[in-house]
């Protein structure tokens, strides 16, 4: 089979396609032809050697597809399957990955494979963002970054849904319409801003009566963590979930006293999908909302296997807008 390589640390260059034996599943695991993977940042902090992983690796920990092996001890999934999952793979830029069957969740008829593979890693941790870690509650104000990225619209909608208004930041007219679409209530450009530390925040201020937003949902990181603070009115809570920008240095947590009690979390996904149930739950409640029509679930880029260094240019670089998706050759 053939599936996509990090060789070793680095950019998008170091990506290659080579040919593996078809794998074979071990006790726990499921073997699943990949209909769809999805291109994650978290894809590149493993290639680059941000995040500490042996090389050479499968690229690639999201996807959908049908089953076609099970293992011994395996009766949660049957072969023919329609499955998804956000974890527990060995690589999903593949033409089959293998995959821990506690790690797969059923795909309902009536969602396609690429609407499954890019709605389970964003979407969950849209979910957790908006339920779990600062519940929205009806009334309040949020600001999310990257408006229009994957996760951005998908946490947009479900803030509209749990009742909140939101503000989302964008770079280009299209992202902001995008943003709007998704039920952005008022959307900041901040290509348009000199110092992002002190006219975002001012910005916000702004369009909340002075007072700041309750909540920040912050994937961005370095370039944005500042001016997410300032933006923040008292006992306020920031969502540090991602780092698109870079890593935040360290900080003396003394100014979250300073800015007015403020709360701040660092959060990921595996800790928010701890037990399968929860995992169930969550990409359960995605489902039935796709399914219902009051989740849009938007694919920006297609690429082939042979397109995955060209994936990660785009999204490293901005360029793209909903979910970015790893199809098999063909099919892009």
């Amino acid at each position: 089979m053939r599936v996509v390589q990090a060789t070793r640390p680095g950019g998008p260059e170091v990506l290659a396609v080579v040919d593996l034996p078809d794998p074979s599943p071990e006790p726990e695991q499921v073997i699943v032809e990949v209909a769809a993977a999805g291109v994650n940042f978290i894809d590149t902090y493993r290639r680059s050697g941000r995040y500490p992983v042996p090389f050479p690796h499968v690229v690639g920990s999201e996807g959908a597809g049908t089953v076609v092996a099970v293992g011994s001890d395996v009766s949660s999934v049957a072969v023919g399957d329609a499955v998804a999952w956000v974890a527990g793979s060995e690589g999903s830029y593949a033409e089959r990955a293998r995959v821990l069957a506690e790690q797969v969740v059923p795909v309902p008829d009536g969602v396609a494979p690429d609407t499954a593979a890019a709605l389970l890693l964003q979407g969950i941790t849209a979910h957790y963002l908006v339920r779990s870690t600062f519940p929205v509650q009806p009334g309040q104000d949020v600001l999310v970054h990257a408006g229009a990225g994957g996760v951005g619209l998908l946490l947009t909608q479900l803030a509209v849904t749990a009742g909140a208004r939101v503000i989302t930041t964008v770079s280009t007219e299209e992202k902001e319409a995008l943003s709007r679409a998704a039920g952005a209530a008022e959307v900041i450009r901040y290509d348009r801003m000199r110092d992002l530390t002190s006219e975002l925040p001012a910005a916000v201020r702004e369009l909340t009566g002075g007072h700041g937003v309750h909540t920040v949902y912050d994937g961005v990181g370095a370039s944005t963590f500042d001016a997410s603070l300032a933006s923040l009115r008292p006992r306020g809570a920031l969502a540090l979930f991602g780092g698109s920008s870079g890593a935040v240095p360290p900080f003396d947590p003394m100014r979250l006293e300073s800015h007015g009690s403020l709360f701040l979390s660092r959060p990921t996904i595996r800790h928010y999908t701890a037990t399968r149930d929860e995992l169930q739950w969550r990409a359960s409640e995605l489902f039935d909302a796709v399914l219902a029509g009051t989740l849009d679930v938007r694919v920006g880029a297609r690429f082939p296997l042979g397109g995955a260094a060209d994936a990660h240019r785009a999204l490293e670089g901005r360029a793209t807008t909903g979910k970015v998706l790893i199809v098999p050759d063909g099919q892009a």
